[in-house]
């Protein structure tokens, strides 16, 4: 989710359409209460016609792009792909720009931009031909359709949290505040009660060096009554002063993808200037009823195609 000019913008894929549709709001928690427009359908055959996941709408100068993974129907070729709009509408017509050149398999990519305009393409992939793990990658981009350099790995999924299920990062997202730069990631399999969130610190700029960046987590992970938290993305309040975390979460402790949805939490920071997530509050039809708004209880938004 983003906010753009007025409205926040929540784009998705719809699996069994093979299409990438952007909804629009004037507020967070109404985002669900819009259909959305499909923007773009995955052509009948080729490279990028099957397993649309994770569609992510930029801003970048004065178009709209929409970074996704796709394959051919085989998952050993899921790339990361752009799609570039045609005009200043994010809910226009895009055409696809074509593949990042990733050096393998690539998912979950996303756009880190410095204030000084210079770009890096963050994203998740295996460290060799074969599944089995995922780390998070890094390299500049030329532009907003080109990857300039060899990948850089940021992080491996070393740590127990990190590892349920299959060892890995993925899900990359962005947040800076006061010249500090976050990459709050997915860890473990999505599939799990037990994906969680984590988060890489950097306090130098120096985006392409592993060693500035300092890993913390959990910082955002399932509690009795809320399961399979991750995915995020960040947005700030209509006024500006509030800053929220938009994530899924699983209603069952069983296995799967097929019972996410998207919920909305507000979150503060540390003395120490870290993002403090707290925990996922329950979800609405667990809590009773207040008689005036329970602040920090989620909203389920829109439901999570597997």
């Amino acid at each position: 989710m983003i906010h753009h000019e007025g409205f926040y913008y929540y784009c998705e894929s719809r699996h069994h359409q093979r299409s990438i549709v952007v909804r629009r709001s004037r507020t967070i928690a109404g985002i669900g209460q819009d259909a959305g427009v499909c923007v773009w359908n995955a052509p009948a055959t080729g490279r990028n016609c099957d397993h649309l996941w994770a569609p992510e709408l930029h801003r970048i100068g004065n178009r709209w792009f929409i970074y996704y993974a796709a394959d051919d129907g085989d998952n050993h070729n899921h790339r990361m792909w752009v799609l570039e709009s045609e005009g200043n509408d994010p809910r226009g017509k895009y055409h696809c720009r074509g593949q990042l050149q990733t050096g393998g398999w690539a998912i979950d990519g996303t756009v880190l931009t410095l204030d000084n305009g210079r770009m890096f393409f963050i994203w998740s992939g295996w460290p060799g031909p074969r599944n089995g793990r995922q780390d998070l990658y890094a390299v500049a981009m030329r532009d907003p359709v080109t990857l300039a350099g060899p990948r850089v790995r940021l992080c491996s999924p070393d740590q127990r949290w990190e590892r349920v299920a299959m060892p890995i990062c993925e899900g990359p997202q962005i947040l800076k505040r006061n010249g500090d730069i976050f990459i709050v990631y997915s860890a473990s399999g999505s599939w799990t009660p037990d994906y969680c969130l984590g988060l890489l610190h950097n306090r130098t700029g120096d985006i392409l060096n592993p060693a500035a960046w300092q890993k913390r987590g959990p910082v955002f992970r399932k509690t009795e009554h809320v399961w399979g938290v991750g995915h995020c993305s960040f947005v700030k309040s209509l006024c500006g002063t509030e800053d929220w975390i938009i994530y899924h979460a699983k209603s069952l402790k069983a296995h799967g993808w097929k019972d996410r949805d998207v919920h909305a939490k507000r979150f503060t920071w540390t003395a120490e200037g870290l993002p403090d997530f707290g925990s996922p509050p329950p979800r609405l039809s667990d809590v009773q009823p207040a008689a005036e708004p329970v602040i920090g209880v989620s909203e389920s938004l829109v439901p999570v195609a597997a």
